[in-house]
C-alpha cells in the first residue's frame, strides 16, 4: 500500500531492480510452468512423432526417435537452470516483502503506541477537569462528597 504519491512498493522496487537477463528468465520459466506450454509440447511431439511413423516423403528421426529425445534433453538442460534462477528470485521476492511487512508492522505499533500515550493523556486531561468541576460544585453548593 502507497503512503506517498512518489513512494513506490517493494514489488514495484523489486521489479525495477532485476535486469534483462533475470526479466526474461522469469518469463521463460513462467512460459515453461504453464498448461500451454504443456499443450503446445504435448501437440508438437505428437505431430513429430506421427510424421516420422506415417511419414509419406521422409523419416527424419525414425523410432526410437533419438532426435527427439535430444531435443527433450537440451531442452532440460537448458530449462533446470531458468526455473532454479526463477525461484531463487521468487525466494528473494519473498524476503523483501517479509521484510516489508515486517518494517510496516513495527511503523504500525510505534503509531499504535504513539497514540495510546494520546489517548491516556486525554483520559488524565478529562478526569483532572471533572475533578475540578466536581470540587468547583462542592464549594458553591456546600455538598459533601466523599473524600478522595
Amino acid at each position: 500500500m502507497k503512503t506517498k504519491k512518489n513512494e513506490k512498493t517493494w514489488h514495484e522496487d523489486h521489479s525495477e531492480s532485476l535486469n534483462f537477463g533475470q526479466k526474461l528468465a522469469d518469463k521463460v520459466a513462467n512460459g515453461m510452468g504453464s498448461w500451454s506450454f504443456i499443450v503446445i509440447q504435448t501437440i508438437l511431439v505428437v505431430v513429430w512423432m506421427s510424421l516420422n511413423v506415417i511419414g509419406f516423403v521422409s523419416h527424419w528421426d525414425v523410432y526410437p526417435f533419438i532426435l527427439l529425445n535430444l531435443l527433450f534433453s537440451t531442452q532440460a538442460a537448458y530449462a533446470a537452470p531458468i526455473i532454479m534462477m526463477a525461484q531463487n528470485r521468487q525466494s528473494e521476492r519473498d524476503r523483501a516483502h517479509a521484510e516489508a511487512d515486517y518494517q510496516t508492522n513495527v511503523d504500525a505499533k510505534e503509531e499504535i503506541e504513539a497514540l495510546q500515550i494520546k489517548l491516556d493523556k486525554i483520559e488524565v486531561e478529562k478526569l483532572d477537569k471533572i475533578i475540578t468541576m466536581l470540587e468547583e460544585m462542592k464549594s458553591k453548593t456546600h455538598i459533601n462528597l466523599p473524600p478522595q
